[in-house]
């Protein structure tokens, strides 16, 4: 695929999720499903999508750390510089853009900031955070390339394949690892927090 081609696949995602669509998009971890993470509409409509129930959590992806203050509360920048971007999934105390319902009524928001070149573009591409959750139904195999996905979506973004599997989850607020997975030996080298 030419450089011209993808930049018109970004903007063409872009678009489709700005006007309040699914899309599929590549990460380095699963694919993901992209949808407006602060419209509460959209959050439904993915909640709905993935026949996952209200009360788990979905996660949103930033593509720059301004972005990132934007929706929650960061007390550790050097930290979380450290530890971003990357397959690393991070919870930080929410800010009141961001609905309850992403969270299931939590105070604290999982941020993903990944390290996809295809995923930032997308995220730059629509101007805002969008969810970050498996392209699958809940339960089902996540997705690892384009082809894999097999859930009903506006578009599905082309970004080779995925090969880590599912980001390693740390609670940042109470420093604990929530999951291993992806990044987990970033997490377990760069910090003292506890598993």
């Amino acid at each position: 695929m030419t450089i011209n081609r993808i930049t018109r696949s970004i903007d063409s995602a872009a678009n489709a999720v700005k006007s309040g669509g699914i899309i599929a998009y590549p990460t380095e971890t699963v694919y993901g499903l992209g949808a407006l993470a602060l419209k509460k509409s959209a959050v439904e409509k993915v909640i709905a999508l993935k026949q996952m129930a209200s009360t788990k959590p979905i996660s949103l992806a930033v593509s720059n750390f301004r972005m990132l203050e934007t929706v929650a509360f960061v007390e550790d920048v050097d930290l979380l510089h450290q530890l971003l971007p990357g397959p690393i999934t991070v919870l930080l105390r929410k800010k009141d853009i961001v609905p309850d319902i992403l969270t299931a009524g939590a105070n604290l928001v999982g941020i993903r900031y990944p390290l996809h070149t295809v995923a930032k573009a997308l995220i730059d591409s629509v101007g805002a955070p969008i969810t970050s959750t498996s392209a699958n139904i809940t339960n089902a195999q996540p997705a690892r390339s384009a082809r894999d996905v097999k859930i009903r979506v506006s578009c599905v973004l082309e970004g080779g394949n995925a090969i880590l599997g599912p980001s390693t989850v740390v609670d940042l607020v109470n420093h604990v690892v929530v999951r291993r997975g992806a990044g987990y030996d970033i997490v377990f080298a760069k910090t003292d927090i506890v598993c």
